[in-house]
């Protein structure tokens, strides 16, 4: 999965989880697990499945989860962080004529249109 994908899935779960707690304020009866849907989508298709050698030592097993998982990790990871700079620098500039909605929206935009420009 290319990082423009993952950051745009990683849109997609902010925007989700926004509108999450705009239903769980608005009523107390709404289910919170909703929102992990598309996290937990996300995570399942960013991480890869692990194989680990049946005669593989503790240590080299370890070895085999972190060479695995970590790409993935650095490219979730940064995908999120890229998305809160982007949301940070619009709060730190004290701009009031967008809201958060709007920045992921106008974001997913971009990336989308970047994406289709270099096709």
């Amino acid at each position: 999965m290319e990082q423009s994908e993952i950051i745009l899935r990683a849109i997609g779960v902010l925007t989700e989880t926004q509108e999450m707690v705009r239903r769980i304020n608005g009523d107390a009866d709404v289910d919170a697990d909703v929102g992990d849907a598309q996290l937990g989508r996300l995570v399942t298709e960013v991480f890869p499945p692990v194989e680990v050698p049946v005669d593989a030592t503790p240590a080299e097993a370890g070895q085999a989860v972190v060479d695995a998982l970590m790409p993935a990790a650095i490219s979730l990871v940064g995908a999120f962080a890229f998305v809160f700079s982007e949301l940070a620098e619009v709060h730190d500039t004290g701009r009031s004529d967008i809201t958060s909605t709007e920045l992921l929206r106008t974001l997913a935009l971009r990336l989308s249109n970047r994406d289709s420009d270099e096709e």
